[in-house]
């Protein structure tokens, strides 16, 4: 894999507090990577480090074919996790000043501008008010103004984080035939939108990456039988899945919590299942679900960030 970008002990600090410490990755040249981890995991810094938004306090980042210390600005489309816009700008009005700060002459910035609002699917929309926009719009609308430049790495902050169902589905419609086309990065918390669009995963815990590797790989390399069980929420139910986490043994390797109930990492599905169903009897637990399987990035992800 030839890497596009490449980021070495990248260190963030602000004051005594290390939001990145000691991040190295690389991202290969037409691909699509996802940065995932939870809230408050140093994500957005990373990102913003690579867009050239904040200076590392540690660390280089690299971008192939450019000099050493380059300004790689120029290279990278940006898409933050809140966009803001002139509301009483139209959209077309939006990408030509887009256009026009990217250093394109006025006529070429017309043109790339309908040209970009048909490719996001905005050519109908591009004389409206922006402020008239939808969410999904308002975002779709981002991803144009990111591409203006034809950039070489698209970055994308959370970008589908804060829309409704119906929004997010256009913007990661529209993210599979962008990868198709250009390298991308974007942070998530919604691994489910990881698994659709992306090639490699990084998963980020206090400022650190914990695990890293193309999807298959990781999948692959952290692949175990697990059984996940559903509770209704009386208190039997929630006092049985309370006692159960973090305690192991026989063919139960792992007991994790969530939400509405627990995951078990297992050594023998059956074994296992013999017994847990059993236990779920003498308590009383009132099951709405149970399923056997193998481990899904969801598992993986919730094992990386909570050991």
């Amino acid at each position: 894999m030839k890497p596009l970008l490449t980021a070495e002990k990248l260190v963030k600090s602000f004051g005594g507090v290390r939001a990145v410490d000691g991040i190295s990755f690389a991202i290969g040249e037409g691909r699509c990577a996802a940065l995932l981890g939870p809230n408050g995991a140093g994500k957005t810094t990373t990102i913003r480090m690579l867009a050239g938004l904040l200076r590392p306090t540690e660390g280089r980042i690299a971008f192939t074919g450019l000099p050493e210390r380059s300004d790689i600005r120029a290279h990278i489309g940006y898409l933050p996790q809140s966009p803001s816009f002139y509301g009483w700008m139209s959209g077309r009005e939006y990408m030509m000043y887009a256009g026009r700060l990217c250093g394109l002459r006025a006529a070429d910035a017309k043109r790339t501008a309908d040209e970009l609002l048909a490719r996001v699917g905005l050519a109908g929309a591009g004389r409206r008010l922006i402020a008239t926009y939808s969410g999904g719009m308002k975002q779709r609308l981002g991803l144009a103004q990111a591409l203006v430049h034809r950039p070489k790495l698209l970055v994308l902050d959370e970008p589908v984080s804060a829309l409704d169902p119906v929004g997010r589905r256009e913007v990661l419609e529209l993210l599979k035939e962008l990868k198709r086309e250009t390298t991308i990065l974007f942070s998530t918390h919604v691994l489910p939108d990881a698994e659709e669009l992306c090639d490699d995963i990084m998963i980020v815990r206090d400022g650190r990456i914990v695990v890293q590797g193309s999807l298959p790989d990781i999948r692959e390399r952290y692949r175990e039988p697990v059984i996940t069980v559903r509770t209704e929420r009386d208190e039997a139910s929630l006092e049985w899945v309370k006692r159960r986490a973090g305690k192991a043994g026989g063919p139960v390797v792992s007991a994790l919590p969530f939400e509405d109930g627990i995951r078990f990492a297992v050594s023998d599905l059956d074994a296992a299942r013999r017994l847990l169903l059993r236990e779920m009897a003498d308590e009383g637990v009132k099951v709405a679900r149970i399923e056997a399987g193998y481990s899904t990035l969801e598992d993986v992800f919730m094992k990386a960030v909570s050991t």
